[in-house]
């Protein structure tokens, strides 16, 4: 009993005092150069305030990229993006042309031209995109599950009252049920315009210019379009129904929607990949891969987020399972780290290289182990998704799970509330191979300048590291886990 207690309690106990025993666990060669001195060392440069937070895209990330590949050449590694060890991809900045972008009523009592960002606004840049939408209106009360089935919605528009309820419920609601958009009306009872001062700052990013990753169709998420509209706004609506109150709008009012983008200044963008083959001549094209983030949300109003903990633990985590491996020799399956970036943007990087991933011919990706903020909160907390009770889970986490108390981790928590956060949710949705990730949860410093390397507990960053370093190891023998 007392041998199996310290086994459990050693890795935090007695950090990075000589090899780990494996414990059956297969040969765990090159696990002791996982060290929290080390990890210490490289977070303190990669999120110092020299690098402004590593902000997509920034002059400081691509200092960070190259920090990355210089250590990985050193240590032997084969770039993972073809010839190099940067897999690019391209960002476009568009922005709205109010000129050229309206909303039209025409209906019994009359025709009538919205200005955007006047008399109606989006709630979020991500709709401001080229298009041009019309069809019948359909006013929908609350826009219950019920009054959008029984609305005939299919190549309709939906409309429905801000009063205080769930405009993304509604929004849903009128989604299933086939409608084209959902228009957002000011209540003409409350003797409010909330909406020019709500969506402000929305309609000026649209107006600047909005960027967004060119990235293939499996990544490109339809979204369906609400849109809000002012008090002024909602005055012309309801002229163009010929009619004082809402329940005019059944009597034949029809909307058009044109929005025109313009300006496509392109920005190369840069994951860094790298690749450590195979020694076994079969099992070499299976490769596993370990994925983290290297970027943050840079500066604001003039204060550096450095993001320590986000996710600079996750990075030099990624780095230090490469010196291992480094240290260790092949593995029987090859093994691709990738370092990605925009993940704070929408998950750019993973969804770009998910793709088109940059594996050798004839290769397969067998699994994806993502590791994101894994640096903060109780030596012992450490979360995972998916559990057994999400959808997708699958052996990776059950492996994870099963290997972590070795490393300190008695018990992993769910993280399934972040399963749609971070990078892992690309690898599964566009390769549709088994996912893990690995969070050790959010804290008071999440998204602020005080996420700082002083606060990061780094032994705990090397035991994750070590962890998905077992993990690796377990998946070298003739079948994987099922």
């Amino acid at each position: 009993m007392l041998t199996t207690f310290l086994l459990l309690v050693a890795p935090v106990l007695a950090p990075n005092q000589g090899p780990i025993p494996s414990n059956g666990e297969g040969d765990l060669s090159g696990i002791e150069e996982i060290r929290a001195d080390r990890i210490r060392a490289d977070l303190f440069f990669f999120a110092d305030d020299a690098m402004r937070g590593r902000d997509t895209p920034s002059p400081e990330q691509r200092i960070a990229a190259r920090y990355l590949r210089a250590r990985l050449e050193r240590l032997g590694f084969t770039p993972g993006a073809g010839a190099s060890f940067f897999f690019e991809y391209a960002l476009a900045r568009k922005k709205v042309d109010p000129e050229r972008s309206f909303l039209g009523l025409s209906g019994p009592g009359g025709t009538e031209r919205l200005v955007f960002g006047e008399d109606y606004f989006i709630s979020s840049s991500r709709y401001a995109g080229d298009g041009s939408f019309s069809g019948p209106v359909r006013f929908l009360g609350e826009a219950s599950k019920e009054a959008c089935e029984a609305a005939s919605l299919p190549g309709a528009w939906g409309v429905t009252v801000d009063d205080g309820g769930s405009i993304l419920r509604r929004a849903r609601n009128a989604e299933r049920s086939g409608a084209s958009g959902l228009i957002v009306l000011t209540d003409p009872a409350s003797g409010l315009d909330p909406f020019p001062v709500r969506f402000r700052k929305t309609t000026e990013l649209a107006k600047s210019g909005v960027s967004s990753p060119r990235i293939g169709a499996r990544s490109k998420r339809a979204f369906f379009p609400v849109y809000y509209l002012s008090k002024t706004g909602t005055e012309a609506l309801l002229a163009a129904a010929g009619s004082a109150d809402l329940a005019g709008l059944a009597s034949g009012l029809d909307l058009r929607v044109e929005s025109e983008q313009v300006g496509d200044e392109e920005t190369v963008l840069e994951d860094v990949c790298a690749l450590w083959p195979g020694s076994d001549p079969r099992l070499r094209d299976e490769v596993l891969i370990v994925s983290a983030h290297y970027d943050h949300v840079g500066v604001r109003d003039g204060e550096i987020y450095n993001g320590a903990d986000d996710n600079g633990s996750g990075s030099m985590g990624l780095l230090a399972i490469a010196e291992a491996l480094a240290a260790r020799g092949p593995l029987r399956r090859s093994v691709m780290l990738v370092w990605v970036s925009g993940e704070e943007k929408g998950l750019w990087g993973s969804a770009a290289w998910t793709e088109a991933p940059t594996l050798p011919a004839g290769t397969q990706a067998i699994c994806d182990l993502n590791i994101d903020m894994i640096g903060r909160n109780a030596p012992d907390h450490l979360l995972i998704t998916p559990t057994r009770d999400h959808p997708a889970s699958n052996w990776l986490s059950r492996l994870v799970t099963r290997l972590s108390p070795l490393e300190g981790f008695p018990r992993l928590g769910s993280a399934d509330e972040y399963w749609a956060r971070s990078d892992h949710m690309n690898f599964s949705q566009n390769l549709k191979i088994p996912v893990a990730f690995l969070f050790s949860g959010e804290h008071e410093d999440y998204h602020r300048p005080t996420d700082t390397p002083d606060k990061i507990d780094c032994d705990k960053v090397a035991r994750v590291a070590r962890l998905v370093f077992r993990v690796l190891v377990n998946l070298q023998g003739d079948t994987l886990p099922s």
